[in-house]
Formats: structure tokens, sequence, C-alpha cells
């Protein structure tokens, strides 16, 4: 039986950028996925700026090719200027999900991670030294030994089924139909155009004569069977409701869903993980599922990795229920609330006007964007009155480094390790029973923050978790909280300009 480190269950995005997480901490790991091939389908077009900037702080940006960033904001369709904010909230808009699974899979064979076609996980046997995987693969029937088995196989989760974790959650009260299309001119409605009863369409043009249409119809089955889903039901519901034809269309595929939700109890149990829509389940909606499944696998990657690798400080694996089962829970709040703003008919008209009233101030619009973009994300780190702690580091502030380099904070994540940055040695050198878990990085602001940070100490998934001013406890606590103390003398000269060479 073959003995690997972790096993992650679904080849999506989450999936893999979990795996290329897991990578850059040492960890051996391999992919599973029961298709045989990808589907190429893209379900959702694009992503959220948080979960951008998390692609970007690995460098990954660059190989998704072209893609633009939406200058508008909306909840539930509710439009907001995001202009008027002080930071950029915009996400990325018109990307293919398969665009960005392509993407990630060349990442991770750049990596050496197997992703193992065709394997459907049929059981799992947790044992004292970690989890028996059962599955059915190409081959027959066989199975594979793990420390830690992670769930990402979707709303469906069998990995969450076999681990006997509950997901209470809202039943179904419609559906909808999705398809693209070729072959047609159709007239754009990329944010929705609302009918009577209750109805919406919604039509985005992917270029080179690709459309994306989507239904939203009381009259539609609440829990379609998409195995029996027909081009012509798609075909007749457009028609339906917008008096056009589409029936000479060539459908690329099809998709049908209800608007159900739900959330797993549990993050963790034992061995057992669970990211993305395996733990929260939403509606479709602005790839909010997707944004906030991305930022779970880079919240839980480093962690599992160091525990792993028994580099761990006590508690950290438990930490990734702790921050993201709340996250979980107001992104299954937030998504059902502005579904009820989005779909919710004429009666929902006032409740639109007062939100937009409400959005042309500056407050308001940055709570809702904040919401939206998942820069309102908020980790207790510890106690302090900087701004910051708690809070993503903002990628683009640059640093000068002492031989006259400029480099942004975002390129110094590429490692995925933890970072210190401080503008004197001593600090650096009071972080050095920690100088084989984090990169050092020593000097000085291009542009200072504001408020002033002398040093900062930023988790592998780029949230602040100490900060010189402002932190009460001391850097060595922090460190202790988040890295654990290493047991042997760090390697190397003890502070580096750059932070990268070990």
């Amino acid at each position: 039986m073959k003995t690997t480190d972790v096993i992650v269950v679904g080849a999506g995005p989450v999936g893999l950028m979990l795996a290329g997480e897991l990578r850059l901490g040492g960890v051996d790991v391999a992919v599973y996925d029961k298709l045989p091939a990808a589907t190429g389908e893209s379900r959702a077009l694009g992503f959220n700026r948080r979960a951008a900037e998390s692609l970007g702080q690995r460098g990954l940006l660059s190989r998704l090719g072209e893609f633009r960033w939406g200058p508008m904001g909306h909840f539930g369709g509710v439009r907001f200027d995001l202009g008027m904010l002080d930071e950029d909230h915009s996400g990325v808009l018109g990307l293919s999900q398969a665009r960005t699974e392509e993407a990630l899979s060349g990442w991770l064979a750049e990596l050496g991670v197997p992703v193992r076609r065709g394997r459907e996980v049929t059981g799992l046997r947790e044992t004292p030294e970690g989890v028996v995987v059962s599955f059915a693969g190409p081959d027959g029937p066989g199975e594979e030994s793990a420390a830690y088995v992670v769930g990402c196989d979707g709303a469906g989760s069998t990995v969450r089924a076999l681990a006997g974790i509950p997901a209470p959650g809202w039943e179904a009260t419609r559906g909808m139909y999705t398809a693209e299309i070729t072959g047609v001119a159709l007239r754009p409605r990329p944010i929705g155009e609302r009918l009577p009863g209750g109805s919406m369409v919604v039509c985005t043009p992917l270029g080179e004569g690709r459309y994306r249409v989507v239904i939203h119809d009381l009259a539609l089955p609440t829990r379609p069977d998409l195995d029996s889903l027909t081009f012509a039901q798609v075909a007749d519901a457009w028609r339906r409701l917008t008096g056009e034809s589409i029936d000479h269309a060539e459908p690329q595929w099809l998709w049908a869903c209800g608007n159900q939700a739900a959330l797993a109890a549990e993050f963790r149990r034992g061995r057992v993980l669970l990211a993305g829509d395996a733990a929260h389940e939403i509606p479709p909606l602005a790839a909010w599922g997707l944004s906030a499944g991305l930022q779970d696998a880079v919240n839980l990657g480093w962690k599992l990795a160091a525990t792993v690798k028994g580099r761990a400080p006590e508690g950290l694996l438990d930490t990734y229920h702790a921050e993201r089962h709340p996250v979980g829970r107001e992104l299954i709040r937030n998504a059902r609330a502005a579904s009820k703003i989005y779909l919710g008919g004429d009666v929902m008209d006032p409740v639109r006007e007062v939100m937009g009233e409400l959005l042309r101030h500056k407050d308001a619009a940055e709570q809702v964007a904040g919401i939206v973009s998942g820069l309102g994300i908020r980790y207790d780190l510890g106690k302090g009155d900087h701004p910051l702690l708690g809070l993503r580091m903002p990628p683009d502030h640059e640093l000068t480094l002492p031989d006259g380099t400029r480099t942004r904070v975002a390129d110094l994540l590429h490692t995925g390790h933890g970072l210190l940055i401080t503008t004197n040695d001593a600090t650096g050198r009071a972080a050095q029973n920690h100088a084989d878990r984090i990169d050092i990085i020593t000097g000085t602001w291009t542009t200072d923050p504001d408020p002033a940070l002398d040093a900062v100490l930023i988790r592998p998934d780029g949230y602040i978790a100490w900060t010189s001013p402002g932190s009460t406890d001391d850097l060595t606590q922090a460190l202790d909280r988040w890295f654990a103390t290493s047991h042997r003398p760090p390697a190397g000269p003890p502070v580096t300009a750059c932070g990268l060479d070990r």
C-alpha cells in the first residue's frame, strides 16, 4: 500500500491550489479526481480581489493570460462605485474557470505534484498513523494511505459523507439553467435582466462568438436532474422568458442546479479536512464560492504542511476551522441576502432603492466592498491597536533593500514562507530562533505605511500576525504562536537582505 503525506480529493481550482501550497511546504501530496479529464466547463468567470491577491503572492497571475479587472462593484445587482474607495477592491472578470485550472495544473506539474485522474474515492478508514483511502481507478480498486486527506470534491462531497461530517443548510427554492453557446448573436445582459414574476436572464459575451446564458425561473425544478438536461429545455426556457430563439445555437456545455446552501459543521475531523464547496455550499453568485475556496486553500496549506513536517506549534491546524468556519457562515448569509435582492422580483425594489442610496456613501460602500472582495476578512491574530493587525498585508507595499533593489511584499511571499519585514537589524536578530521557518527581510519602506510599521510579521497566507508598533505581545510570542521554535540552529547568515537564500 503506497503512502503519501496528503491526498487532496478534487482537481478543481481549490484542490489544485491546496496541493501547490502543500508542496511549497515540503509535503508529498497527490491529487485524486474521479473524472478522466478536465471538463473544460467554466461555472465561474473570475474571482474576487483577495483570491487574485493570493494567486499573485505565489506568482501565478501571470500564468492566467489576459483578463480584466472590474471597475464597478455590486451586491445582489445593486451597483456602487469602487473608485470612491481608498483601496482597490476590483475583482477579476471574464476569466474562465477552465483557464484557472489549466494554469494551476501547469504549476503543479512544475512542482512535481501528481494529479491522478479517474480515481473515485469509495472509502476512508482512519488509523493511528493516518487515513487509508479506498478508490476505484482505471486499473480497478485500490488503496493508498496518507497522513491526512482533504476533501475539495464539491457540494456533494464524498469525503465529507465518508467522514460523517454533517452539513446542515437550506433547501432549494428555485432552480437555474446555465449554458455556453456559439452560433448566435445575443444582447448582452452581464449583471442580469429582471423579468416579471421574479425571473431573470443573464447573457455574458465571452468573445469569439461565445456566450454564457443563465436562466433563473421559478418554473424550473428546484433540484434539476443534470444527467437528463437537454439544450432543448434550455432553449425553450430562454424563448419563453425573452422571446428570443437560441434553438439553432451550438451548446458547448450545459449545467443545472438549485439555490440550496449548506455549511459543514466541522472543517476538520481528525485527519480529514474540507475546503471549498465541500465545506460551504452556496448558490452560484459572482464567483463567491470559488473565491472563498481559494482562500480556504491558502489558509490551510501552510498549516497542514507545518503539521505534517513536525514544525507546527500546538493547535495550529485547529485554527483552520476556527478562522474559516466563521467566514463560511458569513459567506452563506451574504449569498442568501444577495440572492434575495438579486432575484426577489418587484417586491424587493424598495430595498434595492434604499441600498443604492446607502452605497453612495463611502463608509457603507467600503463595508459592502469588503464583503464582496474578501478584503474585509480579519482574523484574531493577537491583541493590539494597529489597524492592519489580523487583516491581509497590502500586497503592493514596496520595500527598498540594502542593495537598492525595490520589491513588492507580494513578491516576497512567492516561496510560501512566513515573512518578517523589519527596518532594523535588532528585530531580525530577535527572530533568529525561527530563521529556518520564516524569511527575514531588512529594508526600508519605499512608501511609508500609514500608520507606520517598523516591523511586521506576515503569515504565509499574507495575513498580519504581529506589528511594531501596535501589537501587545512581543515578537517571540507571535513567532512561537504561528511558527514554533526551531530545535536546530538556522543555516546561513543571521539576517539576509532578500530572505530567500536557505
